[in-house]
């Protein structure tokens, strides 16, 4: 009698084990099938967050290439750069084409970010290709240089934003990402002369 219970014990101790082996597998199925879910809302995320982003910069060289055709006046037209005390002049124009790069920048660097983050890989602007040859939008209308320089400064910011799931330097208006205008001009300092 001692042993025909000591085995049924057993077997209800055994069966036990095997019913909360199976709920575990089941919560595991459930918590890898939202796991998944999620990855997907970002993915479309990250697509209509992309083609907001291209479009935005499609308008933008639009409207710098309208600039480009309009006849300007040179005498009240004149502007000095300063980059770290150091002046570079421009117009204009030129003045436009360094805001886009800042603006470029940190709509890149903000999708170069989220994505990273959502690849769970490392914080590391500086790996990016985009942010090495920060040449994205360039007109060569201002030295080079000088544009992949505004580049990076707002690629630095919006890598930062889009790492870190926010819009510390910029902004989001209805999937419109730009950077903020107090962040631009505290990048990117000129004055007319």
């Amino acid at each position: 009698m001692i042993t025909i219970s000591a085995f049924a014990l057993a077997v209800m101790l055994g069966a036990g084990e095997t019913a909360d082996a199976q709920v575990s597998k089941k919560e595991q199925r459930e918590q890898q099938k939202i796991e998944k879910q999620q990855r997907k809302v970002w993915e479309r995320q990250a697509k209509l967050e992309d083609r907001n982003i291209k479009l935005n910069q499609r308008r933008e060289q639009i409207r710098f290439r309208n600039m480009r055709n309009q006849k300007v006046n040179a005498d009240g037209n004149r502007y000095r750069v300063n980059r770290d005390g150091t002046y570079y002049q421009t117009d204009n124009r030129g003045v436009e084409l360094l805001k886009q790069a800042v603006n470029a920048g940190y709509q890149e660097g903000y999708r170069a970010g989220r994505n990273d983050r959502n690849s769970r890989r490392s914080n590391n602007y500086k790996g990016s290709s985009v942010y090495r040859k920060a040449n994205y939008g360039y007109l060569n209308y201002v030295d080079s240089k000088q544009y992949q320089y505004y580049f990076q400064q707002g690629f630095e910011r919006g890598y930062d934003d889009g790492f870190n799931t926010r819009y510390e330097n910029g902004t989001n208006n209805n999937g419109s990402i730009s950077i903020l205008s107090n962040i631009l001009e505290n990048i990117l300092t000129f004055e007319k002369y």
